[in-house]
């Protein structure tokens, strides 16, 4: 049995050898925390900020209008090109802008409204919460003879494949899933549940929100019709940024975008009094494009386009496994509990662990009361610590430390010392 001066040992002969090390330094650092919360929102890539100052004072400052002609009206354009290679899409099946939410919104009613005769909304409880919102609210405002079916996981780490599998039929218009889910981080085989669907005439949105830069994605290779997804997570986009969607090419011109707008007008600067929408993916632009927010997702999306997706999954895998083996010798016996797949092949690039005192313990790790480096992970409700994997930031020494405090925590009940209350964020 190892201790955790082994696995210590272990974790810096791992990051001597890590081909992505170099890809650390991108990042603006701060105060000396472990982060690990990269799945939640992911760090600050030290590019981004000087191209915030450059579009602050050259594009804003100095050019004022005349940037949107030199920069601006393209930049939407070339966001989309970059995450179209992430996800395996073409160029132009990727739009960016909006919420993720409201991106769901605009595919849910074109959707809907498309699959006439077909009454049924399908997803399961490992779907984050917020697409049911989205559902729930369409089907008040606009579909009321609908219905939505969530469908429950067994164990709440697994999906209920078997489940969906005999729940598909041809009243099933619609299903919503999230590729990894946001609590276990569950991965769902796509292509298997495209091919699935298309059997059976029904359409899939995929939120792609803990997925896109977490694990390698072929939308097109895999059958995919629809995907939301946001950028603030893996992507390193800032907090709130703006969102994206992706729509197969042959749907475009086939789907109705739930919100009509400027932008999605075919020629917005005529200033027609009659809507004419676009037919391809930018028909779902609505507003002006934030433009601020938008520039702040492309260095992040650069650090994962020159690392490789498969690069960073493979990371990712070694450090889900190296994680796996210190919880089984060292937090196991403290009466911790596993709560995700326990296949790495099954998972995103995070995981999930459970213990009665979770919120609390969480508390010690981001606010230690003896001056020890914060360590921030999240927490979910009923008793789950998240921890994200960001392979292009984390280190294997990171995650050791991070086991080496939480065990210590528990060892010494010193989570006794911090309020249960939840904080609004946790």
């Amino acid at each position: 049995m190892s201790n955790i001066v082994d696995f210590q040992h272990r974790a810096a002969e791992l990051d001597s050898s890590d081909p992505l090390s170099g890809f650390r330094g991108h990042f603006f650092s701060g105060s000396e925390t472990i982060y690990l919360d990269g799945n939640s929102l992911g760090r600050l890539p030290i590019h981004t900020i000087r191209l915030m100052q450059r579009m602050l004072e050259q594009q804003w400052g100095d050019r004022l209008i005349r940037s949107w002609n030199e920069h601006w009206l393209e930049l939407p354009r070339r966001i989309a090109g970059k995450i179209a290679r992430l996800v395996g899409a073409e160029d132009d099946e990727i739009f960016v802008g909006d919420s993720t939410s409201v991106n769901l919104y605009k595919l849910a009613y074109g959707t809907l409204s498309f699959q006439k005769g077909r009454t049924e909304i399908l997803s399961d409880d490992l779907n984050f919460p917020s697409d049911f919102y989205v559902l729930q609210g369409l089907i008040k405002s606009h579909f009321q003879d609908h219905a939505l079916n969530i469908l429950k996981s067994e164990d709440g780490i697994h999906a209920p494949l078997d489940a969906l599998k005999t729940s598909v039929n041809n009243n099933t218009a619609l299903i919503c899933l999230s590729h990894v889910a946001f609590k276990s981080a569950f991965m769902y085989n796509m292509a298997r549940l495209n091919e699935l669907a298309a059997e059976k005439g029904t359409k899939i949105i995929w939120d792609l929100s803990h997925a896109v830069g977490s694990v390698p994605l072929k939308l097109n290779e895999w059958g995919a019709e629809m995907a939301v997804g946001c950028t603030y997570k893996y992507l390193n986009g800032g907090p709130g940024a703006p969102a994206f969607l992706y729509v197969r090419k042959d749907l475009q011109s086939r789907l109705e975008s739930a919100i009509w707008a400027w932008f999605g007008h075919a020629r917005p600067f005529e200033f027609g009094h009659e809507y004419e929408a676009r037919s391809d993916v930018w028909k779902y632009a609505a507003g002006t494009p934030p433009i601020l927010s938008m520039a702040a997702i492309e260095p992040g999306l650069d650090l994962l386009l020159n690392a490789g997706m498969d690069a960073l999954r493979s990371k990712s895998l070694g450090m889900s496994a190296f994680f796996f083996d210190m919880f089984k010798q060292l937090l196991e016996p403290l009466g911790f509990s596993w709560a995700s797949p326990t296949d790495p092949l099954q998972m995103g690039s995070h995981v999930s662990i459970s213990h009665p005192e979770g919120y609390r313990i969480c508390k010690a790790l981001i606010s230690p009361n003896d001056g020890s480096t914060p360590i921030i992970p999240d927490f979910r409700k009923p008793d789950i610590i998240r921890l994200g994997f960001a392979p292009l930031y984390n280190t294997y020494k990171d995650l050791a430390e991070a086991v080496a405090r939480i065990a210590a925590i528990v060892k010494n009940s010193v989570y006794l010392e911090y309020d249960p209350s939840l904080e609004a964020v946790t």
